[in-house]
């Protein structure tokens, strides 16, 4: 299936307006993220959540009015559907892990509501963490991220250049920053889901990224005589009617999932559209960029070491003045013979 015709887009004309728009969203999410930080689920930050079904509408001013007073920073949204009237309730501190004082936390939220008297409610759900585990579950994230960039980088340079390896993993990395910088900007909590999507869209943007540079390998073999520049357009041309589809399947995937996969499934959603969407454009103008940088933009090596193209069989190359040996050369010398004397008759 063709979507491209003849494509031939100059994709490396705009490689330092986007290094110029990553740059922007980058930094800018940075300091969203030093000065409010991610929002961080209860799987890392510890303490307990819990999920309460009113009978009534509730607004979660009144929740947070009823609470204030008993505890401080707790984390209150609308959970599900506003049919169901569910709150989500997150307080950071946790009681022990074992023993009575498990749930005392519940116990405390669910007497300051009833004091509030807001109603009737029902207690859909608790989950409780320690800061131990919370921690625990952050380190073994950051070394998965870690080592997964790592093995990118020496599969990479082992099976294509050290160029190219280092685009993709620089690519890949682009796209980790952007991810948390949207997740920093609409505020969306970090959690196991979203460090599962976080890893997907790694997989998924190496994946993309190393399709385009296999075709500029193979392209480097058959433009040897070309400039790096023309060989990876080319390249990308060639593969972006594939790009184009792989991607929009998997974004109108994640948006489904965003509209239709519930309040658990929200963050996760999110963070695919976003790596999905980074993800292709890194690989197509930030992968790119950093193999010219790397390498410069002249003709490819190869090229160096190629053979001087080979002269038509019609067309016998005559050698030069200069070149021609001269007949006393060609024609070994000889020894001549005394001459005889003619005798008298």
């Amino acid at each position: 299936m063709h979507i491209f015709k003849n494509a031939d887009y100059n994709f490396l004309r705009w490689r330092w307006h986007a290094v110029a728009l990553s740059w922007a969203v980058i930094i800018a999410g940075l300091v969203v993220i030093f000065t409010k930080g991610i929002p961080r689920s209860i799987e890392f930050a510890g303490g307990t959540s819990t999920v309460i079904a009113f009978d009534q509408p509730v607004t979660i001013e009144q929740v947070r009015s009823a609470l204030d007073k008993s505890f401080k920073e707790t984390v209150i949204q609308s959970y599900g559907t506003p049919a169901q009237h569910q709150v989500l309730i997150r307080v950071p501190q946790s009681g022990a892990e074992s023993g009575d004082s498990l749930s005392q936390t519940k116990n405390a939220v669910t007497t300051a509501l009833q004091q509030a008297n807001l109603g009737k409610f029902d207690i859909v759900g608790t989950q409780i963490v320690s800061p131990t585990v919370g921690r625990e579950l952050t380190t073994k994230g950051t070394w998965a991220t870690v080592l997964s960039l790592a093995g990118i980088l020496l599969y990479i340079a082992f099976r294509y250049q050290m160029s190219f390896a280092v685009g993709a993993v620089v690519a890949t990395i682009h796209d980790l920053l952007v991810t948390l910088a949207f997740l920093a900007f609409f505020r969306y909590e970090l959690s196991l889901n979203v460090i599962a999507a976080i890893l997907t869209v790694t997989g998924y943007s190496t994946n993309d990224t190393i399709v385009i540079f296999d075709r500029v390998r193979e392209n480097l073999r058959g433009m040897r005589r070309d400039g790096l520049n023309h060989v990876i357009n080319v390249s990308i041309n060639q593969t972006l009617g594939r790009t184009v589809l792989t991607a929009g399947l998997t974004l109108l995937s994640a948006i489904a999932l965003f509209l239709f996969g519930g309040e658990v499934l929200r963050g996760f959603a999110f963070t695919m559209i976003v790596g999905v969407i980074t993800g292709t454009y890194s690989s197509v103008f930030v992968a790119a960029a950093i193999v010219t940088f790397w390498r410069g933009q002249g003709p490819t090596k190869a090229a160096a070491h190629a053979p001087a193209p080979a002269v038509a069989s019609g067309a016998a190359q005559q050698p030069t003045r200069a070149q021609q040996p001269t007949r006393a050369a060609q024609q070994p010398t000889r020894k001549q013979k005394p001459q005889r004397k003619a005798k008298a008759s």
